[in-house]
Order: C-alpha cells, then sequence, then structure tokens
C-alpha cells in the first residue's frame, strides 16, 4: 500500500534540499520526516538521497522517483478538491507562477484578493520563467502572455491587452515627433527579445496594415527595464498598457502614433493536464478572468 504522506514527505525534502526545511513546510519535526524517509527507501530498496554533513542530493534513481511523486500526489489532491467541490470554501494551496512584469502588476495582486476570500487557502506565487516545470516543481498554475509552446499543458484564454508605442519628450525633442509609420520606423528603437524585434505590424483606422522594420540599439528582456531605458530617451518602446499609466501620467513618456494599433497580446491560463482539474485552480481561473477587463489588467 502506498503511503501517501512519505511520498508527499520525500517530495518536501526533495524541493527544499534538507531534512530540517522539509519539516519547517510540513509543521513536523525532522526526526519525523527522516524517519519516514528511510522507511521509503527500505520498502523501495533503493536509495533516494545522498547525504553528507554539508549537504543532501537527489540520486539518479531520487530524481526520477521525485518525478512521479509529484504527479502522483497532484492527482490525490485534485481528487480530493473534486470531492470537495460542493463546498464553498477552499483549502489545501495554491501555487502559481507568471512572468515578472505581468505577474507583479496583474497577477499577484489577484491572488492576495483571492486568498482574502478564502483564508483557508494557503496560496504560494513565483515570478519565473515561461519554461518552469508545472509538474517537478509542483505548480498549480501559471499565466502566461502571448504565443504559448507546445507543450502536454492544458490552455485556458482569459484576457487579452494591447501594446502602446512610447517615446520620452528628450527623444522627440532630439528626433521630432513622427506622424507617419515611416518616421516612427526611423527613430531609434528598444527591443524586448534579441533578434526578435525587429519587425513590427502596426493597423491604422481603415484597417490597412503598415509593417515596420526597425533597427534596435538596446535589449531589454522585462517590460519595465524596456520603460526604464526609454524614459531615459535611449529610444522608443513597445509597451504593454498596463504599465503606462504612471509614466503617460507624468509626462515622462508620450504615446507614438495612437491612431495605430499593434496587434493584442493573449493572456492564458496554463495548468498540468491531469485527469482531475482541482476547485481552487478552476475558481481562481474564473476569478482572475472576471477581474480582467477587456484591455488585460485589472
Amino acid at each position: 500500500m502506498i503511503n501517501l504522506n512519505r511520498l508527499a514527505m520525500y517530495a518536501a525534502v526533495a524541493e527544499a534540499g534538507s531534512f530540517t526545511a522539509a519539516a519547517d513546510a510540513l509543521g513536523t519535526t525532522k526526526a519525523v520526516v527522516s524517519f519516514n524517509i528511510k522507511q521509503l527507501e527500505q520498502e523501495l530498496g533503493v536509495a533516494l538521497l545522498t547525504r553528507s554533513t554539508r549537504r543532501l542530493a537527489l540520486t539518479e534513481a531520487g530524481e526520477g522517483f521525485y518525478g512521479h511523486c509529484a504527479r502522483l500526489l497532484r492527482e490525490a489532491e485534485a481528487a480530493v478538491d473534486e470531492a470537495r467541490s460542493g463546498q464553498t470554501a477552499l483549502s489545501g494551496s495554491l501555487r502559481v507562477t507568471a512572468s515578472v512584469d505581468y505577474g507583479n502588476r496583474v497577477v499577484a495582486p489577484a491572488l492576495a484578493a483571492f486568498a482574502r476570500a478564502h483564508p483557508a487557502l494557503r496560496v504560494g506565487y513565483r515570478a519565473g520563467s515561461a519554461h518552469a516545470d508545472l509538474i517537478a516543481e509542483r505548480l498549480d498554475l501559471a499565466i502566461r502572455v502571448g504565443a504559448l509552446e507546445d507543450s502536454s499543458y492544458r490552455a485556458t484564454r482569459i484576457g487579452q491587452f494591447r501594446l502602446w508605442i512610447v517615446g520620452s519628450p528628450d527623444l522627440l525633442a532630439q528626433h521630432g515627433a513622427p506622424r507617419t509609420p515611416q518616421a516612427l520606423a526611423a527613430l531609434p528603437w528598444l527591443a524586448n527579445r534579441p533578434g526578435r524585434s525587429d519587425r513590427w505590424r502596426l493597423t491604422d483606422s481603415k484597417g490597412r496594415e503598415h509593417e515596420l522594420r526597425v533597427a534596435p540599439v538596446a535589449q531589454a528582456d522585462t517590460a519595465s527595464a524596456l520603460m526604464a531605458f526609454a524614459e531615459a530617451g535611449c529610444g522608443v518602446a513597445a509597451l504593454p498598457e498596463w504599465l503606462l499609466e504612471e509614466p503617460l501620467a507624468r509626462g515622462t513618456l508620450q504615446r507614438l502614433l495612437p491612431s495605430y494599433a499593434l496587434p493584442r497580446l493573449e493572456v492564458y491560463a496554463v495548468y498540468p493536464d491531469t485527469r482531475h482539474v482541482s476547485a481552487k485552480v478552476r475558481r481562481f481561473i474564473d476569478f482572475l478572468r472576471e477581474r480582467l477587463v477587456p484591455s488585460g489588467k485589472p
């Protein structure tokens, strides 16, 4: 008979990197965790961990077993959640990840509000990479912006927003305010991804498309860093509208060619393709979708 408590303890040790940290996370003692891991290794007949006075690491067998444990624990938790789905109160834990800028501006505040509405639910938030392994890292949900990579995950569209083209007053004083897409393309540009920001497609008020070929002079991997470059006068940037309210109000940035539109970016909720999708995941997706106005901001 599989002891799920032992599997949960092993997963906690694998994630925390020590018996002490795992015990703290589980609300038990180091001795209890150590005993259960030893029992698990004896039952399996393999060593899952290598131990030394300075560090603890997973063996090759332990790495593979951890992946299976994470999936099994997720399925068990989802099954329990589904059985309780008729109840109004949510409990357990909900772990969410999102990109740095959108997550901090939009997702984290929504998760905080959701936690206040469900006090028995423990929430965790991590701003991180779009390449996070949701199953291995025991994350329940990822909020992603833009085109999704092919994966084994499920995805639900929950919103969208626009990018606005902006520049600083100093930049415009030096180069002049552009009146046409061609003049806009001639300005120095800032790139959000190396090698993938040299072409932009604008649509005018009559629905006609205009392709811009630009020459980026600087690159940053977050929208907030690009905004700092743009405010300093380094170049023109295409930034999400939910990030621009304050700099536009301060006058440190100005919209350029506002009658021309860039394509909207889609926002997706991404989660493991398990047999059961837990009630807490479903309800947070619905909660976040309702908070997003058509522009994708709260």
